[in-house]
């Protein structure tokens, strides 16, 4: 089965320093360079996606800016497919589905930020397009959020949507586990 990684939104406005910081973003990071690095070394296909705010009134990830290139951890070196989106689906508007289906790509492995956003939207996109989806759990991280009255913890809000998606999206594994599958 062909499988491609998409390294979803690693960029520089979640880290720390940046307009949007996430919890575990530089511990995320290098799980995914770690699984970065796997697929470069067995020449396996790769997706970096790039989220460009085009909302009125966006305060990160603002074309021009440092926050939103691509952390460096993960940066794309030379002939590395970058899709750049708008929207939280990274399949929205942009040519992901297209190049995935002339890849002959079956499997997607998931890896990226913020897990309630847009590494969710993308999975849920993927499964729904017939895609076999694995999400790499520690190559992710997310943020507290707020409901009403309720503050929810970003370790909490990673734990539910993960639940969520190893429920019927996903098989959702840890970096360590995916790497030691691919021998």
């Amino acid at each position: 089965m062909n499988t491609a990684l998409l390294l979803v939104d690693i960029q520089n406005d979640y880290f720390p320093g940046g307009k949007m910081v996430l919890e575990g973003s530089p511990e995320a990071s290098q799980k995914g360079k770690r699984v970065l690095s796997l697929f470069r070394h067995k020449g396996l296909p790769l997706v970096h996606i790039q989220h460009i705010s085009t909302r009125p009134g966006a305060s990160f990830f603002i074309s021009g800016t440092e926050g939103v290139e691509i952390h460096a951890n993960v940066k794309p070196v030379a002939g590395e497919l970058v899709i750049q989106k708008h929207y939280p689906n990274s399949f929205r508007d942009t040519a992901l589905l297209e190049h995935l289906r002339m890849q002959d790509i079956a499997h997607v492995v998931i890896a990226g930020m913020m897990t309630h956003m847009c590494v969710d939207a993308t999975t849920r996109t993927a499964f729904d397009h017939g895609f076999q989806c694995t999400v790499l759990h520690d190559a992710c991280a997310t943020a507290t959020l707020s409901f009403n009255s309720d503050i929810v913890p970003a370790k909490q809000v990673h734990a539910a949507f993960l639940a969520a998606l190893a429920a019927v999206y996903a098989k959702v594994i840890s970096t360590d586990d995916f790497i030691a599958g691919l021998g």
